[in-house]
């Protein structure tokens, strides 16, 4: 049987970057590739091959351990060392010469997953790659499944979501309180926000995480918390009227202060804006537990323009826009 025939087409067919600097042994590789379902692009150097991975975010690569410039283990180190590369990604490894144990096992440290010497088993190379691709696929349907935030630990805005609509259950049924707190920490840095942009500095995803943390802490375990964007974080709080909820928010503006209190390297002070919407029943409000989190994220962006020490909004607070 066709080593291609138990495996489900998929559109596109996956990618696959083969690095080599010999060109009729690249062609060869894609002859092989080709009729088995794949789609094929080349890189003939190292620096080629970093440069095509970025651009083309393929489904595996194939590079061998010789290329000119950069060895084949250098490349696969700077690619998972690289956070914009996907750990899901097979690397395969492919040697004109008999490689030593050594030379193999620097090979899987750097983070090969397949390490073949020419002449190539062509059945089993086909067999491997498909497995490999098939679980990069799944790895990657989870990650975009996941509720959980990568950075923080927390839930994400879907899995916030998800746990707004359970909560939301809940309180129906109960006839109880039900509160969607959001927070912003500002004047990181002398930003205005935690995080200016990008989460490229390893610091600023440090503290990030440490905050994020923090919430948890501060929160109660029936409680909720998440992650909103990239200085925002939610919590969803059952049986918890506003009374609750401005306590709550003085409690994480404690632990904010004990925070900086250790040596955290912050030039200035870390600031907490907040903004809220409870409801006392929520079975007899007009509004569903996702809304509940929208109207939270609305009062706290009203609650970074006030000029209060405060700076805590309620939804109620919120100025309706004019509408002429």
């Amino acid at each position: 049987m066709d080593v291609t025939e138990s495996v489900v087409s998929a559109s596109p067919p996956p990618l696959v970057l083969v690095a080599n600097d010999q060109e009729w042994l690249s062609r060869s590789i894609e002859s092989i590739l080709g009729p088995s379902g794949f789609a094929v692009v080349h890189a003939h150097t190292g620096r080629q091959a970093l440069e095509l991975t970025r651009r083309t975010r393929p489904d595996a690569v194939i590079i061998d351990a010789g290329m000119p410039d950069l060895a084949g283990i250098e490349v696969c180190r700077i690619l998972r060392a690289d956070a914009r590369f996907a750990t899901s990604t097979p690397i395969m490894m492919t040697s004109a010469a008999a490689a030593s144990r050594v030379d193999r096992l620097a090979a899987y440290r750097s983070g090969v997953w397949e390490y073949w010497t020419q002449p190539l088993d062509t059945d089993a190379l086909i067999l491997k790659l498909w497995n490999f691709v098939r679980s990069k696929q799944e790895l990657d349907r989870c990650h975009s499944e996941s509720l959980l935030d990568d950075t923080t630990g927390l839930y994400n805005v879907r899995g916030l979501t998800r746990r707004a609509q359970e909560l939301g259950a809940e309180a129906t049924r109960r006839h109880s309180a039900l509160a969607c707190i959001a927070l912003a920490p500002t004047g990181m840095s002398g930003s205005s926000e935690l995080d200016p942009g990008s989460e490229a500095d390893a610091s600023v995803v440090a503290v990030t995480r440490q905050i994020g943390q923090l919430f948890r802490r501060t929160a109660r375990v029936s409680d909720a918390v998440g992650r909103l964007g990239r200085s925002e974080f939610a919590i969803i709080a059952p049986a918890t009227e506003t009374r609750g909820v401005i306590r709550l928010i003085e409690r994480v503006r404690e632990e904010i202060e004990g925070f900086q209190s250790a040596d955290h390297g912050q030039e200035h002070a870390i600031r907490i804006n907040a903004g809220y919407c409870a409801v006392p029943d929520f079975a007899a409000s007009d509004v569903d537990a996702v809304e509940l989190l929208v109207r939270a994220a609305t009062a706290l962006r009203h609650s970074k323009s006030m000029v209060s020490t405060e700076r805590i909004a309620a939804f109620e607070d919120v100025p309706v826009p004019s509408i002429h």
